[in-house]
């Protein structure tokens, strides 16, 4: 059994960290020298569960509201391309980010703002967008930090006290400004107001209705792993909120539904945590934040 529960997570790992998945896990944990979070901070605790399955999907669910937003990962963005290649990328970033050197974790974040710095082009209603554009900027954290924690209050193995919450937001805020993010939010009250502040900007056009039928309906996963793949993005559409559910034509779903999705997150969960083992669900867990593709949905 060990040895099949062995083979099964390092062909998982390797599939969603890259063929250099174990070289990048050795450089990320392994190099001395501080860090810019403690062992025991909130956001190592989020960003290590298997919950991020979960909330990466529903971060890129929910990030494809802001058409602008939309309209970057439409032109620049590998997701359906190259989506292995893309997560293996997005998967390393956070995984610098979180865990690696404070050099190394600075060295990701410059990178990316590079990125940014060249990514330019027009919406489908002509409107221009840029990559670096701070508004946009502050919708994708504000989206993936209400997604990454949303998910690890119902489906992590250790949630969050409300202390523990507001640290996390605050934890990620730090990267937020690297990254270029002028003033995001601090505590889970502060989450929510900037949340509902992005309202009246957000609405599924074209491109985000066939985002979501790609991530929900037609992963790019073989057919051994669909029935896996569609509890994780179950969980994910159920766990929107509702009016963004309502959105994208998949909800809002019925409480029995919704309990039904919720118990298939866990299972879904629980079994990646068991094949990944405690430590390699940090390594390998997906984040919508590109360190390569020019999508300003990258954190």
């Amino acid at each position: 059994m060990s040895t099949w529960r062995d083979r099964v997570g390092t062909s998982l790992f390797l599939r969603v960290a890259g063929p250099d998945g174990v070289e990048s896990r050795a450089r990320i944990h392994g190099t001395p020298g501080p860090r810019w979070f403690e062992p025991d901070a909130a956001i190592r605790r989020v960003h290590g569960d298997a919950s991020m399955f979960v909330g990466g999907l529903r971060a890129l669910l929910l990030q494809s509201l802001h058409p602008l937003a939309m309209a970057g990962v439409a032109g620049h963005s590998g997701y359906r391309g190259d989506p292995w290649g893309r997560l293996a990328r997005t998967s390393t970033f956070l995984a610098e980010t979180t865990f690696a050197t404070a050099d190394d974790a600075q060295a990701a974040v410059d990178r990316v703002r590079a990125v940014h710095a060249r990514v330019r082009g027009r919406a489908p209603d002509g409107r221009p967008y840029r990559a670096d554009d701070p508004e946009l900027l502050t919708w994708v954290h504000v989206a993936e930090v209400d997604s990454f924690l949303h998910a690890h209050q119902r489906l992590g193995a250790r949630p969050l006290d409300a202390a523990g919450q507001d640290a996390y937001v605050a934890q990620a805020a730090t990267v937020a400004r690297r990254l270029g993010v002028p003033d995001p939010p601090e505590t889970v009250a502060a989450l929510a107001e900037a949340l509902a502040a992005f309202r009246p900007a957000l609405g599924a056009g074209e491109q985000a209705r066939d985002t979501a039928r790609f991530l929900l309906t037609e992963p790019p996963v073989p057919w051994s792993l669909r029935p896996g793949y569609a509890l994780l993005a179950s969980a994910a559409a159920s766990s929107l909120p509702a009016w963004a559910a309502a959105e994208l034509g998949v909800g809002p779903r019925p409480t029995v539904r919704r309990r039904l999705d919720h118990a298939g997150g866990v299972v879904v969960t629980r079994t990646i945590r068991w094949l990944l083992g405690a430590d390699d669900a940090s390594r390998v867990a997906p984040h919508p934040h590109d360190a390569d593709d020019a999508a300003p949905v990258a954190s």
